[in-house]
């Protein structure tokens, strides 16, 4: 029986455009990232509708720190800033998912794509936080460089200054040709 080994290569491939397809729609909003809920129901493969459906039957598993409604400010700015657009039309703003809120969403929704897709999102998630610790921790030694750099510079102009001091050769006064006599010359004839 022969073996498929472009199934078994492009799964990977897949893998990897779904890593990058869920990390470009999550979102910083109120100091959390999230993912709103067209674009969660869209990776789940069902309607908006249905994913707020069941988050509806289901509140009490979603606290405000899982999950909150987005104001139309906050509607708006997303829109513009990431090109969403009104897809058919929205009668409510949308709802935006935390990472726990995401979690949570797997126990609510019972298919087989919404189990993976969870693990998919989790780890994209994990893979930014990681990426904003690195980010942090580089801010913080090129801040510290700058400032031994600062304090180099100042110490640095120091020095120069005083050795230029030291080169430099205080100018002198001319001295006057000849010699000087403590006798007064005496004028006259012999």
């Amino acid at each position: 029986m022969p073996k498929k080994p472009d199934a078994k290569l492009s799964k990977p491939v897949q893998l990897s455009i779904a890593a990058e397809l869920i990390e470009r729609r999550i979102f910083l909003i109120r100091g959390h990232k999230v993912m709103i809920d067209a674009d969660l129901a869209d990776l789940y493969q069902v309607t908006t509708g249905n994913l707020n459906l069941a988050v509806k039957r289901n509140l009490d598993r979603f606290p405000e720190d899982f999950m909150f409604q987005l104001t139309r400010k906050e509607f708006m700015s997303l829109r513009f800033q990431s090109a969403i657009s009104n897809r058919g039309g929205r009668r409510y703003l949308p709802y935006a998912f935390t990472e726990h809120g995401v979690a949570m969403l797997s126990s609510i929704l019972n298919s087989q794509r919404a189990v993976q897709m969870n693990i998919l999102i989790i780890r994209a998630f994990i893979k930014l936080r990681e990426l904003l610790a690195t980010h942090t921790e580089l801010a913080h030694k090129i801040e510290e460089i700058e400032r031994q750099q600062k304090e180099h510079s100042s110490q640095l102009a120091a020095v120069y200054s005083i050795v230029k001091q030291l080169i430099e050769i205080p100018p002198k006064s001319p001295k006057p040709i000849g010699f000087r006599t403590n006798q007064k010359v005496v004028s006259g004839s012999p």
